[in-house]
């Protein structure tokens, strides 16, 4: 009966969208620029232990897949639960978790405004800030790496440049040279 309830209220929501009694919901293309709160390494994080649990690699959590991640970590749910956790971050209302919707998780979490208790668990299992001393060499020696690479782009450049100034001049000069050999024939 809870089936029937849950597609006729899809349908619902879908008839007001098409008569224009609703509005769609608006779906960010960058989860980068949604979620400032959030650093690129984290969110690559947790896109990490998205992926983990997206068994059929299709780009969404279904029942099914968040019903083996709540298990694996350790705080299985029912049936209910597990629905109410699908709807309370399912903004496209299709049954399923995309990584934008797994984001507002952590995004709620950092807000307080986490009301179900399982995604709770969620937010507090998956805290990619909780590194350790690990975490934070790993931060420091991929800083210290971007830092070199960033040098080594501008190096590049500067030599880049160096040699178009170089080509530049040669051209300068072959062209006074051609000028001066062909003022001759005149």
């Amino acid at each position: 009966m809870a089936e029937t309830s849950e597609l006729a209220d899809k349908l619902s929501r879908q008839q007001k969208i098409n008569e224009g009694e609703a509005k769609p919901t608006k779906v960010s293309q960058s989860v980068y620029a949604e979620f400032k709160e959030f650093s690129i390494q984290e969110i690559k994080e947790y896109r990490k232990v998205f992926q983990k649990y997206d068994v059929d690699a299709n780009g969404f959590l279904d029942f099914t897949e968040l019903k083996l991640m709540m298990e694996k970590l350790g705080e299985p749910q029912t049936h209910i639960a597990l629905k109410e956790m699908i709807k309370t971050v399912d903004e496209d209302n299709d049954g399923s978790i995309s990584f934008r919707e797994f984001m507002l998780i952590f995004h709620y979490a950092k807000e307080g405004t986490l009301r179900v208790e399982g995604l709770k668990k969620i937010a507090n299992c998956c805290d990619v800030t909780t590194e350790g001393v690990g975490g934070a060499k790993g931060f420091f020696e991929s800083k210290a790496q971007a830092l070199a690479d960033q040098s080594k782009f501008e190096k590049e450049i500067k030599a880049e440049q160096e040699k178009k100034k170089l080509e530049d001049e040669e051209k300068k000069q072959r062209r006074a040279a051609f000028k001066e050999k062909a003022s001759a024939f005149h």
